[in-house]
């Protein structure tokens, strides 16, 4: 049932990869992984689903991968301290979660608008009832992942289930 849940965010993001930036993705394994977690990315474009699906999802990357992607995709090259990185990386995750939106067929989802998050090995955190699926991903230039975090209902859809700490 993993499959079920990333396929959709796995074919969004290498279509938005490749016709936006000519990136070729190549997508390694989706794994449930905790909420809370150690974090080797510094940017994070996040977007809250909710409706029939209830969550959120952050398009996660390194610094430098973020610059390199953001700039390709703002055509000039820019940094990390201007306004438009912060759109390049928003319209990205907002394409990458839109395309996998609309890939649930007979699911009523909105989305909302990305929030952006700078700062080095940031954490990102759910509820302790969520559940988090980590799509590795790997371009031209450099990695990056999509971490998909539902709530209790929206992971039981999909045969998950959290694991609470005690």
């Amino acid at each position: 049932m993993l499959d079920e849940l990333s396929l959709p965010f796995v074919s969004s993001a290498e279509n938005v990869f490749s016709t936006m930036l000519n990136l070729q993705v190549q997508v390694g394994q989706p794994a449930e992984v905790p909420v809370v977690r150690e974090s080797a990315h510094d940017v994070s474009g996040i977007i809250a689903m909710s409706g029939d699906i209830e969550g959120t999802v952050a398009l996660r990357f390194p610094a430098d991968t973020a610059v390199r992607v953001a700039s390709l995709f703002a055509g000039v090259e820019i940094d990390a301290s201007t306004p438009d990185f912060a759109d390049a990386v928003g319209e990205l995750a907002n394409m990458v979660v839109g395309g996998a939106k609309a890939k649930f067929k007979g699911k009523n989802i909105s989305i909302s608008c990305p929030s952006i998050i700078v700062g080095q090995n940031h954490l990102v955190v759910g509820s302790r009832d969520a559940v988090c699926v980590n799509i590795p991903c790997e371009c031209e230039c450099g990695s990056f992942a999509v971490d998909v975090l539902l709530n209790e209902r929206s992971a039981q859809q999909f045969g998950l289930r959290p694991r609470i700490a005690a």
